[in-house]
C-alpha cells in the first residue's frame, strides 16, 4: 500500500511541478519563497494523500494549500526583509516571452496582495470564477469585482499587447 502511494504520489508530482513552481511564483513574486511554498504545500499533500486522492480532488487541494501558504508567509514580519545583490531566477512558462514575463511581474507585483491572487488564479491557471473564489474562501462576487479592479491597476502598468497576452492567452 504505501510503495503504491509513493508511486501515484511522485507521478503526481512529476507531472505539475514546474506549474506549482510558477504558480507559486506568480503568488509571492521570490523564487525561493515560491520554492519554499512548494515544498510546504507538497508536504502537506502528502499527509493528506489517500483522502485527497479518493475524492479526487488533488488539484484543488495543492493549490488551496499554496495560497494559505502564501498568505500565511506574508504575514510574517521577517519574510517582508530583502536583502540581495544578485536578482533570483525568473519562473514562469517557457513560451513567454522573457520581457513579457518581466513586466508581468513587476506589474503582478504592484497590485494588492488579494488582487495578486485572484488574478493568478482566475487568469494565469484559467480557473472558473467558482473555484477562485472556493480557493481563497471568498464570494464568487468578490471574485469578480477584485477581478474587474485587478485589471484596471494591471491596464495601466502593462503595455496593450502585454495586457492582452495575460488576460486572452492565460
Amino acid at each position: 500500500m504505501g510503495e503504491r502511494r509513493d508511486r501515484e504520489f511522485t507521478e503526481f508530482v512529476l507531472t505539475r511541478q514546474s506549474r506549482l513552481l510558477g504558480t507559486a511564483y506568480l503568488l509571492c513574486g521570490d523564487l525561493h519563497t515560491a520554492e519554499d511554498l512548494v515544498q510546504t504545500a507538497l508536504t502537506k499533500l502528502y499527509v493528506a494523500w489517500p483522502r485527497v486522492q479518493r475524492s479526487g480532488s488533488e488539484d484543488a487541494y495543492v493549490r488551496r494549500i499554496l495560497v494559505n501558504a502564501s498568505i500565511d508567509s506574508s504575514r510574517r514580519a521577517w519574510r517582508r526583509e530583502r536583502s540581495t545583490a544578485d536578482l533570483p531566477e525568473v519562473a514562469g512558462p517557457s513560451d513567454f516571452p522573457v520581457e513579457d514575463r518581466d513586466e508581468l511581474v513587476a506589474a503582478l507585483a504592484l497590485l494588492a496582495p488579494k488582487q495578486r491572487r485572484i488574478v493568478v488564479l482566475r487568469y494565469w491557471l484559467g480557473l472558473p470564477i467558482e473555484d477562485v473564489a472556493a480557493d481563497l474562501q471568498v464570494t464568487a462576487s468578490t471574485v469578480k469585482s477584485q477581478s474587474a479592479k485587478a485589471l484596471q491597476n494591471l491596464r495601466s502598468h502593462l503595455s496593450d499587447s502585454r495586457y492582452a497576452l495575460l488576460t486572452e492567452e492565460c
